[in-house]
């Protein structure tokens, strides 16, 4: 197991344990954080919009063209913005930190 740095909303700072293949949405979720996960994952609603600190942007890979395409139509998105049902936690991602972005 390892951890995500979540800051939710308010600016406060969550460390959440993870499993190997979960969605970071699915997470973030079960840790009891404002993520709706509305599509369960499928990358329709943009529900578990995050913005991923810059130094970890390297280490994901590239969000595909319909990840973007779901995250144009949301409020505030800047270069970092991503879905967090389209990222599966994996070792190379302990430590990952991530700030919850505003979702509608």
């Amino acid at each position: 197991m390892g951890v995500i740095h979540v800051t939710d909303r308010d600016g406060q700072r969550h460390t959440l344990e993870c499993i190997e293949g979960w969605r970071i949405m699915e997470i973030i979720r079960d840790w009891g954080l404002p993520v709706e996960g509305t599509c369960g994952g499928s990358c329709e609603c943009g529900t578990c919009h995050v913005y991923i600190n810059e130094e970890w942007l390297p280490k994901l890979y590239p969000a595909l063209e319909e990840e973007e395409l779901q995250l144009d139509m949301l409020p505030l998105v800047m270069g970092n913005s991503r879905l967090s049902c389209q990222i599966l936690w994996t070792p190379d991602l302990d430590g990952l930190e991530l700030t919850l972005g505003p979702t509608g």
